[in-house]
């Protein structure tokens, strides 16, 4: 178990003040450096070495004073020596070093001042010893964590969204709807895009022509775009004689993107207007990428949800292209510029490499992954392409070699394919991924000075339109001519698919050989790319945005074993749970995680898990030996993919559980307020009958309903109520109407709840749905007399030290991993969070110091009496007394684990995964033991 970085900034104190007075480098550095490892727990023999001897590239030998290959190079001095002059001697020895044991960080240090330089980030930061307890995560590396980055979207093009989502309205309120609409917005876009971007010449013809051309109250305005489009389609060659000059001056632009005429709008003056502030905007930085936001800004909200689409920043998919095949690149890249020798051999072989890959995308939309991808290979191969030409200059910089533009690039669209059931959708994929070739021709264009462009457009991405899960996936990329699969399959919970959906994903499980019905829509994606990636070869991986409860609560046991054994899949990197957002205006967020995977064979050595703070910070990237299903650091276990399975096994020592009794009556068994106390007061022989209700939302907002519990009320009684009559038959009628045989056959006995499953003695309750921001269940003692309803789940003599333990951080960190999930909120189930969870032992005097710790925070409930449940659990109300209260509870559970305290939520699952583990097999961890 790794340090807290409290941990680590309490070490880093302690060494600042030894060290406070160390200067010398000849006699203090050894002692400095063991003593700098140390505060990580990490001994320094253990991967570095001092006095490492290097052959410098000007012929004499130096000496590193400390060098840890691939990861650190240190330059010491002593106190006041000028570190700029320490970190260029670092570089020199940097670069005699063999190419292969080249570091990352380079650090020069004088004992009272550092300076860390990143080289991969090419970053620098510098800070003094008595600062090192505040820069401590800058050397997160030490233990293998790293920071990571992921850059943002340029608001630019969330504006040039916007623009055209207003043009969209204008169209939409004169009447223009449905695919003519979709279509005409698409050529639009491209036009405004060309006009700025070259493909057009010269720069705003496409403008001019419409300040120019048309009239100022639109009028004519459609004819002539009808005119355009048609014009765009036809090469120069094959064009009217007669055709109007300006017309004729556009480029013809092929690819099918103009091909066919469409209905075109009626303009009038204002939606002209509209068209000329769009086409007055510059486009030329705009990212193609916004062509999704475009896609959300134009679809009903009500068909967004239908479609399950959430469309994404380019900050989100660098999270899935970088470690998914980016990364690797550009570490070959690296690798391949530093060679002595054979490095124009490496380099090409490199660039060759990126034009044979393929990338597939079997739930593109608007194609946005797909095009970030290929942007970030294109810019990839313009510094490949720049080394190359680089090593043809003479010794005055000039190119002793041609330089040909049309064969400087390898790379091209036909390399992408994607699947998307809109149509609309699919051609935006197409047109974005035009641009984004003719934006890096630009950029390869400027770079090296000679007109790259592929206008008339000749090649485009292979977008399928169809359903991903009805097509087979081989006929639009055969897996033997596949690299990488991914993308953003749709959101849809259990609840939330279609009837086609939920046909959809059962015929997927069906053909993995399993048989569930409790996995999410996304769950597809992850089956049908296991059995694509067993096919061949060639494929070397995939990885997909998902839904975070894949990796929570029962749908883990049902979906990770076939990934892990049916196809043999090894979860290559992760990021864990984080806020997913998108482009568009009014734009959604969801808590989704990213799960890369590769076949076992090809699986690397060391994963790479990104743990977030908090849903919306940036990632901590850390090295693991395994990752667990549920996303957590598994190097702790014997079978990091274990998963928690349900049970019906009640704790040893603790009381079982009972579901709440379930009245499948329409509400005619339940009363109000109003109700109840009118039953009682004009039939006082009813009270009995009349209890209370204890339902999920009952206890939690202290709201006042009753039930007819009649379970024991004589005949004549009820004949006599008629109320009560009236209330029997409404639930003998609608029972009736049931399609579910046990519901209809419950209408013999209408006068009782369908399911009876009532405690006889006080119980603890537990709402069995609870809000995701509350940081504890707030469970609740209930007398016998009190009727626990079906949301609620029951534990019968459930004492206070075991109410205590229940609202634990133990338990509660373990429910959050182990429990289902209704859209984002905790689904306690007692079969996979309670029978599961790994209790503490308890004797007479745990008991007794739960029992203490578990009184004071009822009395600090007593204490606010006006207030609900809800009201002393949210965050952000929660009154300092319970707040107390709980964190003396959760330290004294703690403290029957371990003595060590726990610093955080991934410190207790990994330690809890690992005790379930124990405790369910003991026999094989001592099997496993004898091997090690």
């Amino acid at each position: 178990m790794r340090l807290s970085w409290n941990e680590i900034r309490a070490r880093a104190a302690a060494f600042a003040s030894e060290f406070a007075d160390a200067t010398r480098e000849t006699s203090e550095t050894q002692t400095f450096y063991n003593e700098f490892f140390n505060i990580f727990d990490v001994k320094r023999r253990s991967v570095g070495v001092y006095e490492k001897r290097v052959e410098r590239l000007a012929g004499n030998t130096g000496y590193i004073d400390l060098f840890w290959p691939q990861v650190l190079l240190v330059e010491q001095k002593s106190a006041g020596r000028d570190l700029t002059a320490a970190r260029i001697q670092a570089e020199d020895y940097f670069l005699a070093l063999k190419e292969q044991e080249r570091p990352r960080y380079i650090l020069a240090c004088d004992f009272q001042s550092f300076d860390l330089y990143d080289l991969s980030e090419r970053t620098k930061h510098s800070f003094l010893l008595a600062d090192l307890p505040d820069n401590v995560e800058r050397f997160g590396f030490i233990m293998g964590v790293q920071k990571v980055a992921f850059k943002d979207q340029d608001p630019v093009n969330i504006e040039a969204a916007e623009l055209v989502g207003n043009l969209h309205d204008r169209l939409e309120e004169a009447g223009f709807l449905g695919t003519d609409l979709e279509k005409f917005l698409v050529r639009i876009v491209f036009c405004l895009f060309a006009d700025d971007t070259g493909v057009f010449q010269p720069r705003n013809q496409f403008l001019e022509w419409l300040e120019q051309r048309t009239a100022d109250d639109g009028s004519d305005l459609g004819p002539k775009l009808a005119q355009l489009f048609q014009t765009l389609d036809t090469p120069e060659a094959k064009r009217e004689a007669h055709l109007d000059e300006d017309l004729a001056a556009f480029s013809y632009v092929n690819g099918d993107l103009f091909k066919g005429a469409t209905r075109i709008p009626a303009f009038d003056a204002a939606m002209r207007e509209s068209l000329l502030v769009a086409s007055r905007f510059d486009w030329s930085p705009i990212s193609p990428a916004i062509f999704g936001s475009l896609f959300q800004s134009v679809m009903l909200p009500e068909e967004r949800r239908a479609t399950g689409a959430h469309y994404t920043t380019e900050k989100n998919i660098m999270k899935v292209i970088s470690p998914l095949f980016m990364d690797g690149l550009r570490d070959e890249y690296s690798r391949a510029r530093n060679l002595k020798r054979g490095r124009e051999q490496a380099l090409r072989a490199l660039q060759e490499k990126l034009g044979s890959l393929t990338f597939f995308d079997p739930a593109c939309g608007c194609g946005n992954f797909l095009i970030i991808a290929y942007r970030e290979l294109r810019r990839l191969e313009i510094e490949i392409i720049r080394d190359l030409i680089d090593m043809k200059r003479d010794s005055s910089g000039q190119f002793t070699a041609e330089i040909l533009a049309t064969t400087l690039s390898k790379l091209d669209v036909d390399q992408f394919h994607g699947i998307e059931i809109g149509e609309f959708a699919a051609e935006i994929a197409r047109s974005a991924m035009w641009m984004m070739d003719h934006i890096m021709n630009n950029g390869l264009s400027r770079a090296f000075g000679q007109n790259y462009a592929r206008i008339p457009l000749s090649k485009s991405a292979n977008i399928v339109c169809g359903d991903a899960l009805e097509l087979d996936w081989s006929d639009v990329i055969a897996p033997k001519h596949c690299d990488y699969v991914l993308g953003n399959p749709p959101f849809r919970g259990k609840s939330e698919m279609s009837p086609e959906q939920s046909d959809g994903l059962l015929r997927t499980v069906q053909a993995a050989g399993a048989d569930t019905e409790v996995l999410d829509f996304v769950a597809a994606w992850f089956l049908k790319a296991g059995d694509y990636l067993n096919q061949h070869d060639r494929p070397k991986g995939c990885a997909f945005v998902a839904t975070n409860s894949i990796t929570q609560g029962e749908q883990v046991g049902h979906l990770w074993p076939i990934l892990f054994n049916t196809y043999r899949l090894e979860i290559a990197f992760a990021h864990r749970t984080f806020g997913w957002g998108s482009d568009a205006s009014g734009k959604a967020h969801v808590h989704v995680v990213i799960v890369g995977m590769e076949k076992r064979e090809n699986a690397r050595l060391k994963r790479l898990l990104f743990d977030y703070q908090a849903v919306d910070k940036e990632p901590e990237g850390l090295l693991v030996d395994a990752i667990s299903p549920y996303l957590f650091n598994a190097e702790q276990m014997l079978d990091p993919k274990l998963v928690v399975s349900q049970t019906h096994q009640k704790p040893e020592q603790l009381p079982g559980t009972l579901y709440g009794s379930k009245p499948a009556d329409g509400g005619s068994l339940l009363l109000d307020e109003q109700e109840a106390t009118a039953l009682i007061e004009n039939f006082p022989e009813t009270r009995p009958f009349v209890r209370r209700l204890i339902g999920n939302r009952d206890f939690l907002y202290n709201s006042m309903r009753s039930c007819l519990w009649l379970v024991d009320a004589p005949p004549q009684l009820i004949r006599s109520v008629p109320f009560i009559q009236e209330r029997i038959r409404a639930v003998r009628a609608f029972r009736l109407k049931s399609k579910k045989p046990a519901t209809r056959k419950a209408a013999d006995y209408p006068q009782l709840f369908m399911e009876i499953r009532q405690p006889t003695t006080n119980y603890i309750a537990i709402p069995q749905h609870t809000s995701e921001r509350r940081e504890y269940v707030p469970f609740g003692f209930f007398s016998a007399n009190d009727i626990a309803h079906n949301s609620c789940t029951c534990v019968p003599d459930g004492g206070v030290d075991t109410f205590a333990a229940m609202i634990s951080a133990m338990h509660m960190c373990w429910m959050r991993y182990t429990c289902g999930r209704i859209k984002s909120d905790y689904r306690y189930a007692n079969t996979l969070v309670y029978n599961t969870f790994p209790w503490p032992q308890l004797n007479d005097k745990v008991r007794a110091a739960l029992t203490r710790t578990g009184q004071a925070i009822l009395k600090a409930r007593e204490n606010h009496p006006g207030a609900t449940l809800a009201d002393l659990y949210d965050p952000d109300a929660m009154p300092p007394d319970l707040r107390k209260a709980h964190r003396e509870n959760d330290l004294t559970v703690d403290r029957l684990y371990r003595k060590k305290p726990f610093e955080s939520e991934r410190d207790r699952v990994e330690f809890l995964f690992a005790r379930y583990e124990q405790l369910r097999a003991p026999l094989i961890e001592r099997k496993l033991s004898k091997k090690r």
